[in-house]
């Protein structure tokens, strides 16, 4: 229950992750907890945020989801990093799709599986690259292109796993984690 309770931290640390202010405070407490939760040893944390599924409503709602999430997480890469945790540590952003770069109705988008962007930090990937390119609109992924099964391989691979190893057989058939597919993405590693 300690590890929940943020009542310690200082005045700065809780400005930082924009706690009390009325856009980030919410996402800003997950960032923080996920930080005790990290100090404290926890191996695995997922810290989620709603908003993005902008299929209406977007010129609002996406502008709200940004300024909820921006400031706490990077305080939380900030904080890892002032703590010498952010090598041991990998941060990995996503969602579950890009969209689309045209309008869906008249003031959102759709779900686009063909282009989209995940971010990591830390964790053995190399800081301040882009690895992949979508075409000149953001329709569809042209350069570089990183399958969800090459993504998996390469956060095994950042946590110490060799998804190939991970390989067991059942009803006559291979299965794991990465489906017997996916390449480790090596350009982006440290």
């Amino acid at each position: 229950p300690e590890l929940l309770d943020l009542s310690s931290e200082n005045q700065r640390t809780l400005d930082m992750y924009g706690i009390g202010s009325e856009e980030t405070d919410g996402f800003g407490r997950k960032c923080l907890t996920a930080r005790h939760l990290a100090q404290a040893g926890v191996r695995f944390i997922e810290v989620s945020a709603g908003g993005w599924d902008t299929h209406r409503n977007m010129r609002e709602e996406l502008g709200q989801a940004c300024k909820a999430v921006d400031q706490p997480i990077a305080a939380l890469l900030a904080d890892l990093k002032r703590l010498g945790m952010l090598e041991e540590t990998l941060v990995i952003w996503g969602g579950e799709f890009g969209r689309t770069p045209y309008a869906q109705g008249t003031d959102g988008r759709d779900h686009n599986n063909r282009g989209f962007t995940t971010w990591m930090a830390g964790g053995g990937v190399k800081g301040g690259i882009v690895h992949g390119a979508t075409d000149d609109t953001g329709a569809e992924a042209v350069q570089d292109k990183v399958h969800v099964h090459d993504l998996h391989a390469t956060i095994l691979h950042c946590l110490g796993f060799d998804h190939k190893k991970l390989t067991y057989r059942f009803n006559g058939r291979d299965f794991r984690l990465t489906d017997v597919a996916g390449n480790v993405v090596n350009p982006i590693l440290a």
